[in-house]
């Protein structure tokens, strides 16, 4: 595993970033064998997070105390990537929960983080966040028509949600339901986040929904006149949008150094398999068609990494909520980045890459599914397009010379 110090940070965070690759390189890696035919889950899971307390590294990533810059984040998130199946879970910043905590640790009140965030600081349960629904185009949160009527010190939920990430472990206990409260509120006014017990009478599994054949952890799920109580809103009555922006930053930059320690990992795979298999009397690596492809792979890698570590920057220097452009950016550019060398490197393979005796087909398939996971690549775009046309925000010190210059 290659480690990149673009932030040597202090001498706590050059222990922390030592012992993480250690831990993935000789306690997660060796696990993987047993982690592709689990569907949901891993039998092992429990035995690499326990190992994880005993490196010292059990919420190193989600708990604010850790101390943890985003930049120093960003390069943690990416050696997380080189085992995306495995090492985010034993750590506990694998998504959703990872960034439920960092919702909770924001909007949450001390007796909602008793109930909702210490079990999932612990690791004892899972959750999940169900915002998407199938009727509607919820690209547009607007569109969300779960609905949320109070009636006394209860609230009483009913709608549909899909493609639920987490919700079919069977350790998940609690479903954050973005939902309609206040429809004839100001348009950002709306919504709300209400944390769901997913024994709750009314709460039902409709289906497993698997993402291009691969079985994994999400569902559809029905609320059927769901009872909560009503002190498990999160923030105030109208608040879903601003707590759901809560959860966006960390999302989208952890997913985009994921997805480059991934990449990294795929194109170490490919190397090793051009050095090794021999066509026309020749290794594989020597034949200037895959010689380019190993060259373009690594040109996207790198590119994708610098713009995630300028994503982080922006958070560090002037907050995540200014720095929305860039992480929408960083996201675009580390996922087409990821199904561009995912592809090279199943052309590398050749037959092998489609099978199941390598991983590549179903990481390829992880890495598509975030054109649409976590905010479609068009909403990002427009975010991004209407920066730089309103702000120039990704290019400020250029825009300044050339505004004085009337270009």
């Amino acid at each position: 595993m290659r480690s990149h110090a673009v932030d040597p940070g202090d001498d706590h965070f050059r222990h922390v970033r030592k012992t993480l690759q250690e831990f993935i390189a000789h306690e997660v890696i060796p696990a993987e064998s047993a982690a592709a035919p689990a569907p949901v889950g891993h039998p092992g899971i429990e035995d690499l997070q326990q190992r994880a307390r005993e490196y010292d590294l059990w919420n190193v990533l989600t708990d604010p105390r850790a101390g943890l810059s985003w930049r120093q984040q960003s390069e943690l998130a990416e050696m997380t990537g080189w085992s995306i199946d495995l090492a985010p879970r034993a750590i506990n910043a694998g998504p959703p929960d990872s960034v439920n905590m960092a919702m909770l640790h924001a909007v949450a009140d001390e007796w909602q983080r008793r109930l909702f965030l210490a079990p999932l600081m612990t690791g004892s349960v899972r959750s999940a966040f169900a915002m998407t629904e199938p009727d509607v185009a919820s690209s547009d949160a607007n569109n969300i028509s779960t609905t949320m009527v109070v009636d006394g010190d209860e609230i009483v939920i009913t709608g549909r949600k899909w493609y639920i990430s987490g919700l079919l472990d069977p350790r998940c206990h609690w479903l954050f339901v973005v939902g309609l409260t206040d429809p004839g509120a100001p348009r950002h006014r709306q919504h709300s986040v209400v944390a769901v017990p997913i024994g709750a009478p009314g709460v039902r599994i409709v289906r497993r929904l698997p993402v291009f054949g691969y079985a994994g952890d999400q569902g559809e799920l029905a609320l059927d006149d769901v009872r909560v109580p009503l002190n498990h809103l999160l923030g105030k009555r109208g608040d879903g949008f601003q707590v759901s922006q809560t959860r966006l930053a960390a999302a989208r930059l952890h997913h985009s150094c994921r997805m480059v320690g991934l990449a990294e990992r795929a194109l170490r795979m490919a190397i090793d398999r051009a050095r090794r298999r021999h066509v026309s009397g020749a290794a594989l690596g020597s034949h200037p068609v895959v010689v380019s492809q190993v060259a373009e792979c690594r040109l996207a890698v790198t590119q994708a990494r610098l713009l995630n570590l300028a994503a982080a920057e922006a958070c560090d220097d002037d907050g995540a909520r200014a720095a929305q452009s860039i992480l929408s950016a960083a996201k675009i550019a580390a996922t087409r980045m990821a199904v561009f060398v995912l592809d090279r490197c199943l052309s590398i393979h050749g037959a092998a890459g489609l099978s199941a005796d390598t991983p590549l087909a179903r990481w390829w398939a992880e890495a598509k599914s975030l054109h649409i996971a976590d905010g479609p690549e068009e909403t990002h775009l427009a975010v991004v397009g209407r920066s730089e046309i309103h702000e120039h925000v990704l290019a400020p010190a250029y825009t300044e010379v050339f505004s004085a210059a009337n270009c």
